[in-house]
């Protein structure tokens, strides 16, 4: 968290608590700032009413991921998450965003990533198995605005080797959100993230980063989950996801020739990821979707 008397934000020079602290009535970055971030780095910093929509949004899309997640049990198929997600979305007036984006479309309500399968996993009929490894990654819209998250879920015993990117993907995701707070340069997540994960044995992936979120589902800026050195610095009322894949091998990862969405590791092992949307706020961040650990 930003102290008192460190530097504002903002580039003043001045002292936190002299300039753009929340009791001095300077709440929110100024409609300068907000246009440079918007001509320059294509970052849209986001209003109250926006922030709200975004949020309630964002705790809905963590509600159906928690939902999805504990009926993800042995003997469930992938298209059966499915097709319960987009029973949830339906039963909240809300639409899930993966459905028929990109370019292919994209086929289903959810992405499920099994095992050795980095993002972008397409459900099917799999049934899931003692062993097995799955992120579900979830993204919601709801009046308009999004919210992005994923989690891990392990089934019956797993291997040492898939507990552990699994393990290692959250630690990582939670080390990096500590960092936030105004000031810091986007290039502070990557870093924080990647050297933990390295100590660990693990690789992290570079094919696929973070984004900014909320209004769009996908804005600037990216957030690199590996070594970088953006210098991009956060401002409140930015929104973004950090969703740290990180694999037990290799980094790369090789994208599926059939289905153009599939993202496999290169060496077929096992691979995890986490994700939240994430809120900058004056002295801090906010996270926009609450999904349980």
């Amino acid at each position: 968290m930003i102290g008192r008397n460190d530097p504002c934000w903002c580039g003043s020079g001045r002292k936190w608590k002299q300039c753009h602290y929340p009791n001095t009535g300077s709440i929110h970055p100024s409609e300068k700032l907000k246009e440079e971030y918007l001509k320059k780095y294509q970052i849209l910093i986001k209003s109250e009413k926006q922030i709200d929509g975004i949020r309630t949004s964002g705790h809905l899309a963590a509600k159906i991921l928690d939902a999805v997640s504990q009926m993800a049990q042995e003997g469930i198929t992938t298209l059966e998450l499915n097709d319960y997600a987009q029973k949830l979305h339906d039963e909240a007036g809300a639409i899930p965003a993966p459905l028929h984006y990109g370019n292919p479309p994209f086929p289903k309500s959810i992405c499920t990533s099994l095992n050795e399968v980095i993002c972008h996993g397409i459900p099917d009929h799999t049934k899931l198995k003692s062993g097995d490894i799955l992120n579900i990654d979830v993204t919601t819209i709801l009046n308009g605005y999004y919210g992005d998250c994923s989690r891990m879920v392990t089934v019956g015993k797993v291997s040492k080797e898939s507990q552990l990117v699994v393990d290692v993907s959250y630690e990582s995701l939670m080390a990096s959100i500590q960092v936030l707070k105004p000031g810091v340069p986007v290039s502070l997540i990557g870093n924080t993230i990647e050297p933990y994960a390295v100590s660990r044995g693990c690789s992290v992936v570079n094919q696929f980063v973070g984004h900014g979120v909320g209004v769009k589902f996908h804005e600037g800026p990216q957030i690199p989950h590996c070594l970088n050195s953006n210098p991009i610095l956060l401002v409140p009322g930015m929104t973004f996801t950090i969703e740290p894949m990180i694999n037990a091998g290799r980094r790369e990862g090789v994208i599926d020739p059939i289905d153009r969405w599939t993202a496999r590791t290169i060496d077929g092992k096992p691979s995890a990821q986490w994700e939240h949307t994430l809120l900058i706020t004056e002295s801090g961040y906010e996270i926009l979707t609450p999904w349980k650990q």
